[in-house]
């Protein structure tokens, strides 16, 4: 299984794109606080962590958040790899979150005024993977809507 969930605040402010074919694209990185303060200089570290969000979920993030919001985004691990332009000895490997969920985090006020009424934008998927399980009672993520699974009775019914 492939899944991150992130907390942590933009960086900068997203930088919304559109593909020849009008796709829309959005990429942007997330400062998340390790759980841990060095124990020399009691400071807490972070690490930063590159993202990128297409279609509807591009335009929404690039929407309703900006520089220094805090975010909640639901994804998995993309990494890839390309030739050095001056050095072609030279192997650089690359690591990002392609975000499918992103939530709200905190109160009205420390995320503006332009928040809409309904704090998740969650992706329609393609299809889905496996039939959910329900959430714990004092789960506080929100995971939309499971109507749209389909239970599989045997591994004969699986698509793959």
């Amino acid at each position: 299984m492939n899944k991150v969930i992130l907390v942590g605040r933009l960086t900068a402010d997203p930088e919304l794109r559109q593909t020849q074919s009008g796709v829309s694209s959005c990429r942007f990185t997330v400062a998340v606080d390790r759980r841990f303060a060095d124990k020399n200089t009691g400071e807490r570290q972070a690490d930063f962590i590159s993202c990128t969000a297409w279609r509807q979920t591009a335009e929404f993030v690039s929407r309703y958040f900006n520089k220094g919001k805090m975010i909640c985004l639901e994804g998995s691990l993309r990494t890839g790899k390309y030739q050095d332009k001056n050095h072609s000895d030279v192997t650089h490997y690359t690591t990002e979150v392609f975000v499918d969920n992103v939530e709200f985090v905190g109160g009205k006020n420390d995320n503006g005024g332009s928040q809409p009424q309904n704090n998740t934008y969650q992706a329609p998927r393609q299809q889905p993977a496996a039939p959910a399980q329900p959430a714990p009672a004092n789960d506080n993520m929100s995971y939309g809507n499971f109507g749209e699974y389909e239970e599989l009775l045997n591994e004969d019914d699986m698509p793959f």
